[in-house]
C-alpha cells in the first residue's frame, strides 16, 4: 500500500497524532480494491458554479480541463470490456457541459448499466441545456443532485447568489418529469454537506427532514438524502486554512475514525479515471494527483483490461480520514447506520 503524508495544497499543518496509514495498520485494515463494481468518470472541471466546498475547484473559466473524444472512446471501450462493472458515476464540474456527455450516456446505457448524473441542478437552467431534463428521462438515468440545504441562505452562502432558486426550480422540472416521484423508475436522490469544518448529522434524520420541509414548502419529491463529510482538499482547504480551522477539522475528522465505516470505503469497489484518462482510486485521490497504489498503470492508454486493477492496494493520505469519520462518508453517502 502507497501512502502520502498530508497534501492538501494549503501549507498548513493538519496536526494530526496519527498519520491514516499508521491507523490503518493499528487497526488491521489495509485497503485493497476487491473488485470494480462502479466506474467514477470526471469529464472535466468547467462548471458554471464555483462553490466554496468544491475539491475540484471546478468552476466557469475551466475550459480547458474537459474530457475529449479520444478519451471517451477509449473509456467507452474498456467499459465494455469489464463485465464487473454495474454502475457509471459521471461527475465534473457540471458533466453534462462536456460536449461527449450525450453520446456517453448512451453507450453506457446500451450496456445495460446504471448511470448516474452528479447534476449541480443550476445547470438545467442554463442557456443551451434545455435538453437535459428530458434526455435524463428518456435514458432512464439516476440523478443525483446537490442541494446542501433545504434553506435559502445557507445554500446561497456555499454555492453562489441565486443558486437556491435555480436548484428548487431543476428540482420541480425533474419532478414533474417523474424523478423522484412515488411508484417511478427515475430516482432522484439529494447530497447533503455541511457548510462548514463539522461531520454530517444522521442521514436517515436529516432525510426525514428534508422530505418535509421539501414537500411543505414547495411540493417537492425525491428518493433518498446522502450525506457527504467535506472532504479538506484543495478549495474548501483553502477556506479552511484562511480561517484557520484547518487543523482543528483534521483532528475532528481523527478523533472520529470508525472502523467499521474503514471497512466500507468506496475505494474498495471503484475506480475513479479523471478527464484526461488517468487512473485514481478515488476522485479525492485525483484531486491531488496520488496516483494509483503499488505503483499502478498511470493511464487508461497502460492497460488491455480494467479487471487487471482488481486485488491491488489502495494509495492512501491523511484525507482518507474523512471517509472513514463517523458514520462514514462515500459518494454513496453514509457507509454505516
Amino acid at each position: 500500500m502507497k501512502s502520502i503524508l498530508p497534501i492538501i495544497d494549503s501549507g498548513q499543518s493538519t496536526g494530526l497524532v496519527e498519520p491514516f496509514l499508521e491507523k490503518l495498520m493499528a487497526e488491521g485494515q489495509p485497503l485493497v480494491r476487491q473488485s470494480i463494481t462502479d466506474l467514477q468518470i470526471n469529464l472535466g472541471k468547467l462548471c458554471n458554479q464555483a462553490c466554496t466546498h468544491c475539491h475540484v475547484e471546478a468552476g466557469p473559466t475551466k475550459t480547458r480541463e474537459n474530457m475529449d473524444s479520444r478519451t471517451a472512446d477509449r473509456v467507452i471501450e474498456l467499459a465494455k470490456g469489464c463485465s464487473q462493472i454495474k454502475t457509471i458515476d459521471l461527475t465534473g464540474g457540471a458533466p453534462e457541459l462536456n460536449p461527449n456527455f450525450r453520446r456517453m450516456v448512451r453507450a453506457f446505457r446500451e450496456m445495460d448499466l446504471r448511470v448516474i448524473d452528479r447534476c449541480n441542478l443550476t445547470v438545467l437552467s442554463e442557456p443551451g441545456m434545455e435538453w437535459l431534463a428530458d434526455f435524463l428521462r428518456e435514458q432512464q438515468v439516476d440523478v443525483v443532485a446537490s442541494l446542501p440545504c433545504y434553506l435559502e441562505d445557507n445554500v446561497d452562502l456555499q454555492r453562489g447568489s441565486g443558486v437556491f432558486k435555480r436548484s428548487i426550480e431543476g428540482l420541480l422540472r425533474l419532478n414533474s418529469l417523474g424523478f423522484g416521484q412515488p411508484e417511478s423508475d427515475l430516482s432522484l436522490n439529494l447530497v447533503f454537506n455541511p457548510t462548514g469544518p463539522s461531520l454530517p448529522p444522521d442521514q436517515k434524520t436529516l432525510e426525514k427532514a428534508y422530505q418535509t420541509e421539501l414537500y411543505q414548502r414547495y411540493g417537492i419529491r425525491f428518493n433518498h438524502l446522502l450525506t457527504i463529510t467535506n472532504l479538506p482538499v484543495k478549495r474548501f482547504a483553502k477556506f479552511l486554512s484562511k480561517r484557520g480551522e484547518l487543523e482543528n477539522y483534521f483532528q475532528l475528522l481523527e478523533r472520529n475514525f470508525n472502523p467499521v465505516a474503514a471497512n466500507h470505503v468506496m475505494c474498495k469497489t471503484l475506480l475513479s479515471i479523471s478527464w484526461d484518462g488517468k487512473l485514481y482510486d478515488c476522485d479525492f485521490n485525483q484531486m491531488l494527483d496520488l496516483g494509483l497504489g503499488a505503483s499502478g498503470p498511470r493511464t487508461i492508454w497502460d492497460i488491455d483490461d480494467l479487471n487487471e486493477l482488481t486485488e491491488q492496494s489502495i494509495c492512501v493520505a491523511d484525507h482518507c480520514y474523512a471517509c472513514t469519520a463517523g458514520a462514514g462518508s462515500s459518494c454513496g453517502g453514509a457507509t454505516t447506520n
